[in-house]
């Protein structure tokens, strides 16, 4: 465990502190969670790495740095509560668990999503809601969020999920084609949905964000 505790430290300063992310409470963070746990157990050397790296059902845990920019657009406080897009194997849930009040995470993949539940319950997160389903609903009856962070790139930005944002509230997803998109940050300003700030945060590539008001299986 020490030789993993080295390499966060590595990573949090080398990949993240020098690229620009401040709050010290998502640092602190980033160099407790076991990132290593995450991955399958023959990747675990290369866990901490600058890169994304695969893990079942052709599906990807993403680069520690996106993870970082991502969680910091969302300026949590530790009140919130935040819906995630993708749970994935569960890293960036954990990372929004550690900062957030409460963290509601949709994945579409069943058995990923039972590999995250268990995980992350051997970890003690117990203020996280998993469910299966489409992402692209959102989970209105949990709604409304003050964050919510989409893990998969998007043709455009569902509605249903800016509908589900309270005023004042962020959203953080990847727009753009298959092959590459770009992270927008939104800010709902009022109760019109046409009333957003945008922000781009940069080129990234992600996994398709499947489902009704996503890309197509």
């Amino acid at each position: 465990m020490d030789r993993y505790k080295k390499q966060r430290l590595r990573m949090v300063e080398y990949q993240i502190k020098s690229r620009g992310i401040k709050d010290p409470r998502l640092l602190k963070v980033m160099e407790t969670v076991p990132r290593h746990l995450f991955v399958d157990e023959a990747l675990r050397d290369q866990a901490y790495n600058d890169n994304p790296l695969p893990i079942d059902e052709r599906q990807t845990i993403s680069q520690p740095y996106i993870v970082a920019l991502m969680t910091e657009a969302l300026e949590l406080t530790g009140k919130e509560r935040v819906l995630e897009i993708g749970t994935g194997s569960g890293y960036q849930t954990a990372i929004l668990a550690e900062l957030a009040d409460r963290v509601f995470s949709i994945e579409r993949i069943a058995a990923l999503a039972g590999g995250a539940r268990k995980l992350l319950d051997a970890l003690h997160y117990y203020n996280v809601a998993i469910r299966v389903g489409d992402g692209t609903y959102g989970w209105k009856e949990e709604s409304p969020f003050d964050g919510i962070i989409v893990t998969a790139g998007a043709p455009s930005v569902p509605r249903t999920l800016l509908s589900q944002l309270t005023i004042g509230g962020k959203m953080v997803i990847p727009v753009g084609g298959r092959h590459s998109q770009s992270l927008i940050k939104l800010t709902r300003i009022s109760e019109d949905l046409n009333e957003v700030k945008k922000e781009d945060l940069g080129g990234c590539r992600f996994v398709d964000l499947v489902g009704e008001y996503g890309w197509e299986y």
